[in-house]
């Protein structure tokens, strides 16, 4: 799966991980040295999210149910913990950087390669 910028068709991420089970929701990016064979983890539910135990700081961009962005955390640092996003449905966690390109309101979409 890829994430594309809807209003552009912008790729975002071309190799998309989903974590939907409680072990993987719990997990995320814990433990893993860098982000091998995926370059963008969507964890879902979730409305907030810490980063204890990860090794790098990411960008974490937050979606309502529709894949619109509610809100964004630029280089999120490890040991952090962030506020809770009421509006937010999922969490898009991807390298520090990668979300260079979007904003707050932007529309995403999830697609099949």
């Amino acid at each position: 799966m890829k994430l594309v910028l809807s209003k552009n068709n912008q790729e975002v991420a071309s190799q998309v991980k989903l974590a939907t089970s409680f072990k993987d929701r719990l997990l995320g990016l814990m433990f893993v040295e860098e982000m091998k064979g995926f370059d963008a983890l969507i964890i879902e539910p979730c409305r907030s999210i810490h980063n204890f135990f990860v090794r790098f700081s990411i960008d974490a961009v937050f979606v309502d149910r529709n894949m619109k962005i509610v809100k964004i955390l630029r280089d999120f640092k490890p040991w952090y913990l962030s506020g809770i996003y009421f509006r937010a449905h999922k969490v898009i966690e991807m390298k520090a950087g990668a979300a260079h390109a979007l904003s707050v309101g932007d529309q995403l979409e999830v697609r099949d390669v």
